[in-house]
């Protein structure tokens, strides 16, 4: 082993392992294993952002902007009240949701795809008497299997497309090469889950207008005159016990009091912590007299000296309009990580924060300056339109039914049209795939669908930079020989069993890696393997790279190996260990599945 080809395995080791602890986001990860390869010498650094042009970034990039732009347009909204059964019972409804995922997730962002269905699944969950996370498990890994049926389906394909073009000079992979391994996997896992939708953990969850996973922690405040105020706390619990809610700590003064014995009498002023369903919440307020802080801080500004103004957008919370909805904060969005406090979310967007539900997690701060995380739930106060749109800047799925929108027939056709005629020039190898969505950008910007100054919103950013991180480390595994080294050592335990042995690990390891790290990073990192343990072989390297496009797509184990597997968590009510009972079957089945079908269209 060389040094070179010891640093970059030493790189690439401490990369998945950061990968896996998930203390820091996938990007700053992948910038940091770039400038590591360079500081080593590994990646020159002229070569360091050459990534950035890469094609498959430019794809990746245009594919989001290209799918936000027909969400917008309504066309979804049109094609899941046509796809989806009204009068159907569980499997045939379950089956029809998840297969409108796959056929949208083959197109566009899955990410997108399923935060268009959610808010669709939930209340269909609900007509059949279902907890949400059985549907919304099945419709999450069916929008996943989606993803591997085309070229542009997801990024794993578009970076195993660009390997096969560095690796013999062949050219890249078609729109439609993946369809026959694909098409066979998904329609068989749409299939399992359609019949096995039961697997799916029953997590009993409830919720006021909406579908809360689990109890939601706020804060109440005793006003002067409360019936709570001179109570015990033990006496406040007994008067809780009937609505299922819980006093987890009490605030006087702005000072938290830890672990407040049950013989402390609460006074008027004091906040009290509580956890409670939606439902329990209101019941538990009405009992005691108690007031949501969020509710006396609004009535506070509405009242000194210096009250919003009366276009300000905290001011709207005084209007008639006023409603509770309920939210999920969706993977990377952009309000992870930040607090209520720190965006001044009553004054700047007039919306309030009224409780939180994070699954397993009883935090000690104060909820307006609690740090939001993916997968946490939000119960918001505001008018539909301010709570829209600000869901919509910070990345927010809603999970009560959206309100009745009509599609617009022509924005639809419009950006319909654009995305067929994108696709057909990169299918019919016309012009390379980034130049075909590039020029549908530019004609559904040209053509007024996406405002200009909207352009990049869709665009996930980290994403983007994580693949233009990862490819120069990629291609240095390739020109040190660290690929052919990793290679060998995965070939010496089925090396007496042959190539097809070889093909069921490669298959089998990047699925494995999905599960606990990015299927991005994933692909990245097992393509260069991929070609060089069929180099050692001396055997075909495309049924190798399509083991690693179906593998780094199949991640159903976990909540952290796939972003909409993140997005369910919350309002599936589902714990960590919960994903593997419909999980474990369907990578069973991929991998039964995929094997054979490889070696039929792919052959070594």
């Amino acid at each position: 082993m060389t040094f070179a080809q010891a640093s970059l395995l030493a790189i690439l080791a401490a990369t998945i392992i950061l990968f896996i602890w998930g203390r820091w986001r996938h990007d700053v990860v992948a910038v940091a294993a770039l400038l590591a390869a360079v500081a080593a010498g590994l990646v020159e650094p002229d070569a360091a952002f050459n990534g950035l042009g890469h094609p498959a970034v430019v794809t990746v990039a245009c594919i989001l902007i290209l799918s936000a732009a027909l969400q917008a347009s309504g066309a979804v909204d049109w094609l899941s009240s046509v796809a989806v059964p009204r009068k159907a019972g569980p499997t045939l409804t379950i089956a029809a949701l998840s297969g409108l995922a796959a056929l949208l997730s083959a197109f566009m962002n899955n990410v997108g795809a399923l935060a268009l269905l959610m808010p669709v699944a939930i209340p269909v969950a609900a007509r059949l008497g279902l907890a949400p996370g059985r549907v919304l498990m099945p419709l999450a890994f069916g929008s996943i299997l989606g993803g591997m049926t085309t070229l542009i389906g997801t990024p794993p394909n578009l970076i195993v497309s660009g390997f096969r073009a560095q690796a013999g000079g062949a050219d890249s992979f078609a729109m439609f090469d993946f369809a026959p391994v694909g098409v066979a996997v998904a329609l068989s896992g749409l299939a399992l889950m359609a019949l096995g939708w039961r697997l799916v953990p029953e997590r009993k969850v409830s919720g006021a207008e909406g579908f809360a996973a689990g109890a939601y922690l706020t804060e109440a405040r005793v006003p002067e005159g409360a019936k709570a105020a001179g109570m015990s706390l033990r006496a406040i619990e007994e008067a809780l016990k009937a609505s299922e809610a819980q006093v987890l700590g009490l605030l006087r003064d702005e000072r938290r009091i830890a672990a407040p014995h049950l013989s402390r009498e609460v006074q008027a002023g004091d906040i009290l912590v509580i956890e409670a369903e939606p439902e329990a919440l209101t019941a538990a307020l009405a009992d005691l007299g108690l007031k949501l802080e969020e509710d006396v801080r609004a009535g506070d500004d509405a009242s000194n000296e210096n009250p919003p103004e009366p276009d300000s957008p905290a001011a709207a919370l005084q209007s008639p309009d006023v409603v509770l909805a309920e939210y999920v904060v969706r993977p990377r969005a952009e309000i992870a990580g930040l607090s209520a406090r720190g965006i001044r979310l009553r004054h700047h967007f007039g919306v309030n924060l009224l409780a939180i539900s994070r699954r397993g997690v009883r935090s000690t701060a104060r909820l307006n300056t609690m740090a939001l995380r993916e997968g946490d739930m939000l119960l918001l106060q505001g008018s539909p339109e301010t709570m829209a749109e600000f869901a919509q800047r910070f990345g927010l799925v809603p999970l009560a039914q959206r309100s009745l929108r009509l599609p617009d027939a022509r924005r639809a056709a419009l950006v319909g049209g654009v995305m067929l005629a994108s696709i057909a020039g990169a299918a019919f190898g016309l012009v390379p795939a980034a130049i075909a969505f590039a020029a549908g950008v530019l004609a559904v910007v040209a053509l007024g669908q996406v405002p200009v100054r909207r352009l990049y919103d869709a665009v996930d950013w980290p994403v983007i930079v994580l693949l233009a991180a990862l490819l120069p480390v990629a291609e240095a595994m390739a020109t040190t020989g660290a690929a052919d080294l990793v290679a060998n050592a995965l070939l010496a335990p089925v090396a007496p069993y042959g190539p097809v042995a070889a093909l069921a690990l490669v298959l089998v390891v990047t699925m494995t890696l999905s599960d606990f790290m990015n299927n991005a990073g994933t692909a990245a990192v097992m393509c260069p393997v991929a070609i060089g343990t069929a180099s050692q072989l001396g055997v075909a390297t495309d049924p190798f790279l399509m083991a690693v496009a179906i593998g780094a797509s199949c991640a159903f184990l976990t909540p952290i190996g796939h972003q909409n597997n993140t997005l369910i968590l919350g309002p599936g009510g589902f714990r960590f260990s919960d994903y593997w009972r419909l999980g474990l079957p369907l990578e069973l089945l991929v991998v039964a599945v995929a094997m054979p079908a490889l070696l039929l269209f792919w052959p070594l």
